[in-house]
């Protein structure tokens, strides 16, 4: 399965997962919406339906009383239809399932009927004491009767209310309760779904870049932990970078064998040269004139600095190609300083410069480096200071802690570099424009001392960098960690075949 496909499919299954507490809560506001249609379309509806039966039992007893005493056939006709409108009333009861209130109305209502017809006959006769008889024990208990109906009807209607507003209670508090339980089961599910996913691409993408880091650092026998015969991305990914690791390893191998090569067959006719103007400077092969002798004394000079350059540009090519290889050892700081600075106080003596190593408290007694790479920096550094610095000048070296680092500051007073030429000194074969500082010709550089000092600088994990100014000196500082880690340098090895060769 893709990256992308995986991406997809896990996003919509935590969207659906999501979507099941939405549902359980959707699915209890229905129930509840429900519970609260029927209160309202039935029990509130028979609420009034039994208040109006109540009024019109009140109005028929009412009725009552006026044919008893009125005598007339209106209060007869009144009567009837209060009867009439009870029964109507009644009629709509056994709609809302309110027991036997509507049968119980209904036979109360009949018995009424009946005797409000004998009532009236007996008051129209005159017979006002048999009237009376038929009210009391026929028309009055009837309507008692049907409001006892009326009143069981409300009772039993307040009961059912009542258990309706629990159940809808219960349903919202059941329906809540559920819905929060599938959010917190959903919300644990997505997340246990969204940190597989996570990690499904986080740790590819974490062995891919420690493997970039492996051969960045020059190890190109770096392998993956992703199988290249994976059908997503990362498994062409891991192919890919097999293939280039090999190519790499390959190219390496190519790179060491020419410069073992190049060292090799440059360095023996340069030899050969040198062995040959020193003989004929000695006049081994008769005597030479002095012409002849400036001729020869010039070609041995020459050729010494061709191999000084030889030898500068096979290292810088050893270092960019991944051959460079520190010996970080144990060293003692303040007595390889102490080295450093008796072994240039005799050239500060002789140029009337002065010069001094300051390293104040705090420094460590011993930091891990390739004390003899650091010193051809430092030296570098030093010897370039001394060049461009005018006799009573000044040249210093400062030392100082920094964050589990040691800070190293080569500051002169010298002639200054041009600032539009700084960001390429550390760029090979680059000499700025102030070599005319220089005392003589043969102390021009060839323009790869601060190359070299880089390269040896940050194969340490290090950094260098330098300020100048005309007329003002120049400044170079250098941060070294206390461990350096004793690796390869890791520059683009591509460029060594183009410049060295």
């Amino acid at each position: 399965m893709t990256l992308r496909a995986r991406l997809t499919l896990g996003l919509l299954t935590i969207a659906v997962i999501l979507l099941v507490p939405l549902l359980i809560a959707t699915r209890s506001l229905d129930r509840l919406h429900s519970e609260a249609k029927a209160l309202r379309d039935r029990d509130f509806a028979a609420s009034l339906l039994l208040g109006r039966l109540r009024d019109a039992l009140n109005d028929l007893r009412s009725s009552e009383m006026a044919v008893l005493f009125v005598r007339e056939e209106k209060s007869r006709a009144t009567m009837l239809q209060h009867v009439a409108d009870v029964e109507r009333l009644a009629d709509s009861l056994d709609t809302y399932e309110l027991g036997r209130a509507e049968r119980d109305v209904r036979s109360s209502m009949d018995v009424v009927t009946a005797g409000t017809q004998a009532e009236h006959q007996a008051v129209a006769e005159r017979r006002d004491r048999d009237a009376e008889k038929i009210s009391n024990e026929q028309v009055i208990p009837a309507l008692n009767r049907a409001e006892v109906a009326v009143a069981t009807a409300e009772r039993t209607l307040r009961e059912r209310t009542r258990e309706r507003v629990v159940q809808a209670a219960s349903a919202a508090k059941n329906g809540s309760r559920a819905a929060i339980i599938g959010l917190l089961v959903a919300l644990i599910v997505a997340a246990v779904i969204a940190v597989r996913l996570t990690r499904s691409v986080t740790h590819p993408i974490a062995e891919l870049e420690f493997g970039m880091q492996q051969v960045a650092d020059g190890d190109f026998g770096a392998k993956l932990d992703i199988s290249p015969s994976r059908t997503d991305e990362f498994g062409r990914l891991a192919a890919s970078f097999h293939d280039m690791t090999s190519q790499l390893a390959e190219l390496d191998k190519l790179k060491t064998e020419f410069v073992s090569v190049a060292s090799h067959e440059l360095k023996t006719p340069i030899n050969v040269i040198l062995g040959y103007t020193q003989l004929l400077t000695e006049e081994l092969y008769g005597p030479l004139t002095d012409k002849q002798q400036k001729v020869a004394q010039t070609l041995e000079v020459q050729a010494k600095t061709l191999g000084r350059l030889v030898k500068q540009l096979l290292d810088i090519g050893r270092f960019e190609a991944g051959g460079g290889k520190l010996d970080v050892r144990p060293v003692e700081l303040r007595g390889f300083l102490h080295n450093l600075e008796e072994a240039f106080q005799v050239l500060a003596d002789q140029r009337g410069i002065r010069f001094h190593v300051v390293a104040p408290d705090g420094l460590p007694e011993t930091v891990h480096w390739d004390a003899d790479r650091i010193n051809e920096v430092l030296g570098n550094l030093l010897s370039n200071a001394f060049k461009f610095t005018e006799s009573g000048g000044e040249v210093e070296l400062t030392v100082s802690p920094v964050d589990h680092s040691v800070q190293m500051e080569v500051r002169d007073t010298g002639a200054g570099i041009p600032p539009e030429q700084l960001p390429r000194i550390f760029d090979k074969f680059f000499q700025a424009d102030n070599q005319g500082a220089a005392r003589a010709s043969a102390q021009s550089g060839s323009g790869l001392g601060l190359a070299i000092a880089r390269e040896i600088v940050e194969a340490h994990h290090g950094t260098i960098t330098g300020e100048s100014a005309l007329g003002v000196g120049t400044t170079f500082t250098i941060v070294l960690p206390e461990r350096a880690a004793g690796r390869r340098s890791s520059l683009k090895t591509h460029q060594v075949l183009a410049e060295v060769g």
